[in-house]
């Protein structure tokens, strides 16, 4: 029987330097190829230049490099790239760039299918198979790195988790990926450039500020009245408004950054004036900023995109109370890439 090879990858950068040491060769020799492996996001081990024939026929023989691929690419009219990302194991995610004028930002992926079971969303029908490895996360960010740097003359300049699965359902592999990106060894990218964008589990929160995270922190919202929030995002019986707020006032009182209300305003669904007055209501508990969100259908016609009155309603009433309030048209929307469309076609 032959012995499945692990993956180098998940090896830390001692436990390299420990496997050439026992293997006759100098520890040294550890480093050169983690910095291959995170730094230069080699494919393989021949790519590894400066490293003897001997060694990396060596490395070959006991590990692996299980390496995403692009599998598809599509560009939208407006620049936007969606990737549909093949898994070393068959599967398939979907990540996104999204260019600005000033900007290029990532919207990566970190679970196959979802834990959750939002109604809009068309990634949450797909039901959660597993969670990304933070190799597989990592690698999202690269290939739209290279993107970025070819099509826009430019490197990343932003990381959102708002792609495929909720977030803080795989945090360990989350924050491994993020300590890669903005490591000096991996990616250099600064934390504050990175929005972990979470539907809400309050104690993972809670873990977040106790593990001193440095990135910014956004709330998929939508309704902060419990009856509603809980007819278009069901898991809310679960963590409901109450323990979401304990959670978030526990956030800002260990990290002081301000918190992101994510918001969709639909027709018939939170587009009255008492869901107005809810969201005025949550938004007093911590310091935060809205953003009123662009719908995309994702073909049933059960959800659908409010009236500009109703939006503008939002907008008037928020900033009435001093509430930081913008609008995020969405991009991408002819190639389904936009925000909830992810894998509507897959």
């Amino acid at each position: 029987m032959t012995t499945k090879k692990k993956d180098i990858r998940a090896l830390t950068k001692d436990q390299l330097r420990e496997f050439f040491v026992n293997n006759g060769d100098k520890a040294f020799r550890g480093n050169q190829v983690y910095e291959w492996l995170w730094h230069k996001a080699a494919h393989t081990f021949d790519d590894m230049t400066n490293i003897s024939k001997a060694t990396r026929e060596m490395l070959d023989q006991n590990f692996v490099i299980n390496h995403i691929e692009v599998d598809t690419m599509q560009r939208s009219n407006d620049g936007t790239i969606k990737n549909a990302i093949k898994l070393h194991d068959g599967l398939v995610v979907e990540s996104v760039l999204i260019p600005t004028e000033k900007r290029t930002t990532a919207c990566v992926s970190s679970q196959v299918g979802c834990s959750l079971d939002c109604k809009f969303c068309a990634t949450a029908r797909l039901k959660r198979m597993r969670n990304l490895n933070a190799d597989e996360i990592y690698d999202q960010v690269v290939a739209i790195d290279k993107q970025s740097r070819l099509y826009h003359n430019h490197k990343l300049t932003n990381i959102v988790f708002m792609g495929m699965g909720e977030p803080l359902m795989n945090y360990n592999n989350v924050i491994k990926a993020i300590d890669k990106i903005t490591s000096e060894e991996g990616l250099g990218m600064a934390a504050r450039r990175i929005t972990l964008s979470t539907s809400g589990v309050p104690k993972m929160i809670k873990k977040m500020a106790d593990d001193e995270v440095r990135f910014n922190l956004a709330v998929s919202l939508h309704s902060a009245i419990d009856e509603v929030r809980t007819s278009i995002m069901p898991f809310n019986s679960t963590f409901p408004l109450k323990d979401l707020k304990e959670s978030l006032e526990y956030w800002y009182a260990k990290t002081k950054r301000k918190i992101t209300y994510e918001y969709v305003v639909w027709n018939g669904i939170n587009d009255r004036k008492e869901d107005i007055d809810a969201l005025i209501k949550f938004c007093g508990y911590v310091p935060c900023k809205v953003n009123l969100i662009e719908y995309n259908p994702i073909d049933d016609g059960e959800f659908q995109q409010a009236s500009e009155r109703a939006l503008n309603n939002y907008i008037s009433n928020l900033e009435m109370h001093d509430i930081t309030v913008n609008v995020r048209r969405s991009r991408g929307k002819d190639i389904d890439a936009a925000c909830g469309q992810l894998a509507n076609k897959s």
